[in-house]
């Protein structure tokens, strides 16, 4: 029985799967190696890069034009600077390949050879060279993981290709295609004096990047119904798009979401049973509470400086007064590694991601909060949102400096800890839905709490508006503008329970002068707003 895929290349016997050719533009692809170009393709981690590479092998060597050879380079990485074990490892890898996928065994031969004559500096490119004159079709090198290499070893790499680009394809490969999380323009290596060359200058004979993107929602109907027509379990309507809304098509996530719906959750696992729309949910909450290898990597990179930039903009809402904004280049860097999208606006890459950077750097907060289980209860099990914000009022006046100083993320401090002194209460059972990014200067909180514990999600939910507001006008100016945004937040999600809270971040204005608990008319709502 075929399944969703999580981990590796997808196999088409093992795996339900979206034909990998089918997610680029072959036309381009062959026009590319027609004109003998070098160029790149990138993408986040997990998004069907791999499989492919492999397809593409597997295409051009079935119709005979081109003797393709995808090699993974990743088994290079441990080497760093040192070139003679990096170029030497690289080789090898290469020589496997090539017996592996074409069946080619003489390539061990002037692999040794090659590194006789030049040494590690031009071993690589004379291997090239050698299996270039021998072969009777021109070469087209598939070389993956290329940016997992560092140092001298990358530089190597790259000048020995630039180097023998001049003689393709009669005496070198005439096409070589590079893979990586990252394009070759942000390759960046420190040699020896601590300067950082780029891969761009070592790679200046690049002629396209490519990007492979996420499944469109068509695709993400395809792969479900594979699961459809093997087992007969069907999915509810809305269930498809719902998926495509949580994920925007990330194909790891995209599959995970599948496997557990279908194979680790008990109530999926029967196939007389559809998945629905509730399964889904819980489904995705599981996987963000997980926290797989995929989401974990992820989330290391939080603690880059130059993702650092980029995120806590997002998460705070606007650039901080005398900040100076994320370049180019690091707004570009976060969206490869699959954080962010760039189009219609920036803004974290899908509402999974969303919620787990929040979560992720919260993480220490939410175990460290001291709370009680049963004071912010009210008698028929509702929470008891009041006296749950002065409960927080309270506790930021005695500890927030403290906490935010904590916090990797300072510049979004006061959003972050009101969101970990939640979700440290909802863990019990409820969830929280988060809305940020540029531009909004505010942050989006829905509370979902069930009220009924036999039936959880099922049956009849709390919903509440919280609305998270750093003064940066008038404090009335400020009001005016978060009740307007939360009134907007309330009626889209539908429900008339709503609070706004307004942080005044200015140092020399006393607390007593921040400190404020009142209610609101607006419109047809009446609102609680905190200030502190």
């Amino acid at each position: 029985m075929r399944t969703f895929n999580t981990a590796g290349p997808v196999r088409p016997d093992e795996h339900y799967t979206v034909p990998a050719l089918a997610r680029w533009d072959m036309d381009e692809i062959r026009r590319l190696i027609g004109e003998k170009r070098y160029f790149v393709l990138h993408a986040p981690r997990q998004t069907g890069k791999t499989s492919c590479l492999l397809a593409l092998m597997e295409k051009l060597n079935t119709e005979a034009d081109y003797t393709a050879l995808y090699v993974n380079l990743e088994p290079a990485q441990a080497a760093r600077g040192d070139v003679e074990a990096g170029i030497r490892t690289i080789i090898w890898e290469i020589v496997e390949s090539a017996h592996l996928h074409l069946g080619e065994q003489r390539l061990e031969n002037w692999a040794a050879e090659a590194s006789r004559k030049g040494g590690s500096y031009s071993a690589l490119r004379n291997l090239f060279s050698r299996w270039s004159r021998e072969n009777h079709r021109p070469i087209v090198l598939l070389l993956d993981e290329v940016d997992s290499l560092v140092g001298d070893t990358l530089i190597s790499l790259l000048r020995q290709i630039r180097a023998g680009y001049p003689n393709r394809p009669r005496a070198f490969p005439q096409t070589i295609l590079l893979c990586g999380v990252r394009d070759v323009r942000d390759y960046r290596i420190h040699n020896g004096d601590n300067q950082v060359i780029t891969g761009g200058s070592a790679f200046n004979i690049k002629s396209k990047s490519l990007r492979l993107g996420n499944f469109s929602h068509e695709d993400v109907a395809t792969l479900y119904a594979q699961h459809t027509e093997e087992t007969g379990q069907a999915f509810e309507a809305g269930v498809i798009d719902y998926v495509f809304a949580q994920t925007v098509g990330q194909p790891w996530l995209v599959n995970a979401l599948g496997y557990e719906a279908c194979f680790e959750m008990k109530a999926g696992r029967d196939r007389a049973q559809p998945i629905s729309l509730t399964i889904m949910a819980d489904t995705r909450e599981k996987l963000i509470e997980r926290r797989d290898t995929h989401l974990d990597q992820l989330a290391d990179k939080l603690r880059e400086p130059r993702v650092h930039k980029v995120i806590s903009e997002l998460l705070g809402g606007a650039i901080e007064p005398g900040a100076m904004p994320p370049s180019e280049d690091d707004q570009l860097y976060v969206r490869d590694l699959g954080l962010i999208r760039t189009r219609p606006q920036v803004e974290i890459a899908n509402p999974i991601y969303r919620e787990i950077i929040p979560r992720t750097l919260t993480w220490i907060a939410q175990t460290r909060i001291p709370q009680e289980t049963a004071w912010y209860m009210t008698e028929d099990g509702r929470l008891d949102f009041p006296k749950l914000l002065d409960g927080f009022q309270q506790f930021f006046r005695e500890n927030g400096e403290i906490w935010i100083e904590r916090f990797d993320y300072k510049e979004a401090g006061p959003q972050l800890l009101v969101q970990a002194f939640l979700q440290r209460i909802v863990n019990s059972g409820g969830r929280i839905d988060r809305e940020y990014g540029l531009g909004r200067r505010r942050t989006d909180l829905l509370v979902q709490w069930p009220l009924d514990e036999s039936q959880g999600f099922h049956g009849p939910v709390q919903r509440v508006v919280i609305e998270l507001k750093i003064l940066h006008k008038s404090l009335e100016a400020t009001i005016a503008e978060g009740l307007s945004q939360t009134t907007d937040y309330m009626d889209r999600v539908g429900t008339d329970e709503g609070y706004l809270i307004v942080f005044d971040r200015t140092p020399e204005v006393p607390w007593e002068e921040k400190v404020l608990a009142r209610q609101e008319q607006y419109e047809k709502y009446r609102i609680g707003v905190w200030g502190m």
